[in-house]
């Protein structure tokens, strides 16, 4: 069991409780939680591993937000960010002290697409849970009730990654494909002990081949691309015939795949839509527009270049990859620089894995987005790139409040690095969650492996 992954902390500091419950603020997805009609049924049990009062110094540090400090200090305590700033920031008395001249120090990598825990390893048909391919429309599956946490992926994504909060969606077979679950990357024996607190749950939703094909080749609706917006269309109009019903009639049938869209209307639900042509976005962004809901971001999006002005007129974020194309028709006219043209516009970019190898190198896939942007004359400084792994994710997750960026009160979520966070021969030196120390590249202890990890090279082999 993961459980065992950290030598030093005892399952007792696992399943001991915070001292105090976390309270909803007005406005915060755990106030939205909380005016709820149902109880969540498979609420957040999470509970930080204890750590210390750290002091990091002599870092170059890249805040999330855009911001870089020399010489820089950051303080963490009781699980947040307690102080950052220059040279002279106060060093409380009796903190862990890590002098870090010459490394680089950056909030947690959040992935705002991956399938670990659904399609954990080893990639086995028995653990193939990530799609429920048995008709188009399926809102009333959750990601959340297939996680396995023993996935090797997740320790590895901590260690080689630096990712400290990922979004587990379901997979893009279905129009509808489910609700997604964001998740604090901790060792735990439930999804339960996993799933960040407070954080909305999404909607995964696909556009373009992927429904035509699965659901075409059964001789069924969708077969074409007027197919998938049909369908979506009476998708919604049920939704909201549902939500008006329910409000008029006491008794209403409870529908469980209404349920997760009347959410979504209610704002409760983030929508995170999978999409690749520039044409089928702004397609799904007149849809949103006509039943009223809202898409934070539009997942691999290849063709994002090409609207990205829409994009930033309609508040859409664009979660994409580097350069990863090529595979099937709709992924063929990408570019390299689509990232970089995508932030130059103004637009909101997002760098993502759908990968459970992906997820180990976010940072250099964004350091290649850099550089092919570079290289068109579009110069964005690496302290601003961040953006792209950390506080842009946590603003479509909806945890931008908690976590995303190095701010005072904030999660101390915190990666120091071995060297510039965009070199290939970087890796996390240590990662902390909620300021607990939870892998310390110097330290066997602290190097979380799984029972069920199979020690290929480079992937997760301590030895």
């Amino acid at each position: 069991m993961r459980l065992k992954l950290l030598a030093g902390l005892s399952a007792a500091s696992l399943l001991a409780g915070c001292a105090t419950a976390e309270q909803p603020r007005a406005g915060s997805a755990s106030a939205a939680s909380a005016r709820a009609e149902v109880a969540d049924p498979y609420p957040s049990t999470y509970r930080p591993y204890p750590g210390v009062t750290t002091a990091i110094t002599g870092a170059t540090i890249f805040d999330g937000e855009g911001g870089r400090i020399e010489n820089g200090t950051v303080v963490l305590a009781d699980g947040r960010i307690q102080a950052i700033g220059g040279a002279d920031t106060p060093v409380p008395a009796g903190a862990s002290v890590i002098e870090a001249r010459g490394r680089w120090v950056t909030p947690g990598i959040i992935d705002t697409h991956s399938h670990l825990g659904n399609y954990p390893s080893p990639a086995v048909e028995a653990h193939s849970d990530g799609n429920e391919i048995t008709g188009p429309v399926r809102p009333e599956v959750w990601a959340e009730h297939a996680v396995w946490p023993q996935d090797p992926g997740f320790s590895r994504a901590l260690a080689n990654g630096g990712v400290t909060t990922l979004q587990i969606l379901p997979g893009s077979a279905n129009l509808f494909g489910g609700r997604a679950v964001t998740l604090r990357n901790v060792p735990a024996r439930t999804m339960q002990q996993m799933r960040f607190p407070g954080a909305p749950r999404g909607l995964k939703m696909a556009c373009g081949e992927n429904p035509k094909r699965v659901y075409g080749s059964r001789n069924q609706i969708p077969q074409t691309r007027m197919g998938n917006v049909a369908l979506m269309r009476q998708t919604w109009q049920r939704a909201i015939e549902y939500r008006d019903r329910r409000a008029r009639e006491r008794n209403t049938a409870r529908d469980f795949a209404l349920d997760t869209l009347v959410d979504v209307l209610n704002g409760d639900i983030i929508v995170h839509n999978h999409c690749y042509r520039a044409d089928e976005m702004a397609i799904m962004m007149d849809m949103a527009k006509e039943f009223g809901f809202r898409i934070a971001s539009f997942h691999h999006a290849v063709e994002s270049y090409k609207i990205a002005d829409l994009l930033r007129e309609n508040d859409v974020c664009s979660s994409m990859w580097a350069d990863w194309w090529g595979f099937k028709m709709e992924a063929y006219d990408a570019v390299n620089e689509n990232i970089p043209l995508v932030h130059n516009a103004g637009a909101c970019a997002i760098v993502h894995s759908d990968d459970p190898n992906g997820i180990q190198r976010l940072n250099q896939e964004a350091a290649k987005a850099l550089a092919d942007g570079r290289r068109m004359g579009i110069q964005i400084a690496d302290e601003v790139a961040w953006t792209w792994l950390s506080y842009n994710p946590a603003r479509v997750l909806g945890i931008a409040e908690e976590t995303g960026s190095l701010r005072v009160g904030k999660r101390a979520d915190v990666v120091l690095w071995n060297g510039h966070p965009f070199s290939v021969y970087t890796r996390p030196e240590r990662v902390w969650i909620d300021g607990a120390l939870l892998y310390d590249m110097n330290n066997p202890a602290l190097r979380p492996v799984s029972d069920f990890e199979l020690g290929q090279p480079g992937e997760g082999d301590v030895k």
